[in-house]
């Protein structure tokens, strides 16, 4: 685990969306479906920096589980289907749109944040050698 080892800027679209470590683009960023790992098995990258909070499941609902759910309303009006109609079709849409974009986002935004140095905000006064 070298951390003295300079790294090239990865973009965040290409190594979070894969689950991958956003300084070394080789290590995992997930230990299951969603849960983060303490950090990167490859370079030791610590991930206790990211924080992507509520913003996949935010993105999820706005541009895929809306329209997910507007096509089930509108053939549930248009068609008056069966009830099997929906567990084979609307079901199935529904879970597809709304699980799996979760991950790949997750990923991005997180490595959004190590891409672009996000972290909480701190208040700074005059005179601080931060300012």
């Amino acid at each position: 685990m070298s951390q003295d080892r300079t790294y090239p800027r990865l973009e965040p679209w290409k190594v979070g969306v894969k689950g991958r470590c956003p300084r070394c683009g080789k290590g995992h960023l997930f230990s299951g479906f969603l849960a983060m790992r303490e950090g990167c098995e490859v370079c030791g990258l610590d991930y206790s920096y990211a924080d992507p909070a509520d913003g996949p499941a935010f993105f999820v609902v706005c541009f895929a589980c809306l329209p997910a759910v507007l096509f089930t309303v509108w053939l549930e009006v248009a068609f008056e289907p069966s009830f099997w109609v929906h567990i084979f079709v609307s079901l199935p849409v529904i879970l597809l749109t709304c699980i799996l974009p979760l991950r790949p986002l997750k990923g991005w935004l997180v490595a959004s944040q190590f891409y672009h140095k996000a972290e909480e905000g701190r208040l700074v006064m005059r005179g601080d050698p931060r300012d």
